[in-house]
C-alpha cells in the first residue's frame, strides 16, 4: 500500500505527521499530511515537506521566497514556519541559503487532525511500545479460535 500511494502521489514519502508547533496554525503537533509531488512547480504559500542532507527528520514549513533559474530551470526556496519569527536559513546546513527541489519530499496535498499522535506517544514514551505489544499478545492467546 506504502509503494503504491507513493506511485501514485509521486512522492518518496507519501504520509508524514507534524512533529512540532512551527506551522500553527495551519498544522498542529500530531497532524496527519499526506504529501503528493507533481510536476507543477512550487509557488510562493505552498507548504512544503523538505529533508535537508545530513538531517534525519523532514520538514514541514511554507514557501516564503521562491527564485527560478531560467538556465538551468532549477527552483530555489526560502521556507519559514507559520508560527516562526524568522525563516528556516538557521535550519539549513551551513552556508546554505535555499531549498532546492531535489531536496523537497512533497507539497502538502490534505491532511487528518491529530491522526499522527499515535506515532508521537509511541515515540515519546517506547515503554507504551512494550505494553502495546504485550496487550495485544495476551489478547491473542485469550481469543484462539476453536
Amino acid at each position: 500500500m506504502w509503494k503504491g500511494m507513493a506511485v501514485v502521489l509521486n512522492s518518496e514519502s507519501p504520509i508524514v505527521v507534524v512533529l512540532s508547533e512551527s506551522m500553527e496554525p495551519a498544522f498542529q503537533r500530531g497532524d496527519l499530511l499526506l504529501l503528493s509531488m507533481f510536476n507543477t512547480p512550487i509557488r510562493v504559500g505552498d507548504i512544503t515537506v523538505f529533508k535537508i542532507a545530513g538531517k534525519d527528520i523532514p520538514i514541514v514549513h511554507r514557501v516564503l521566497e521562491v527564485h527560478d533559474n531560467n538556465d538551468t530551470g532549477k527552483q530555489y526556496l526560502l521556507t519559514k514556519g507559520d508560527n516562526n519569527p524568522v525563516d528556516d536559513r538557521g535550519l539549513y546546513n551551513r552556508n546554505q541559503m535555499w531549498v532546492t527541489e531535489k531536496e523537497v519530499v512533497g507539497r502538502v496535498s490534505a491532511y487528518m487532525p491529530y491522526i499522527g499522535m499515535v506515532t508521537i506517544i509511541l515515540n515519546d514514551y517506547p515503554q507504551l511500545k512494550v505494553v502495546l505489544l504485550a496487550v495485544l499478545g495476551v489478547f491473542v492467546l485469550i481469543t484462539k479460535e476453536e
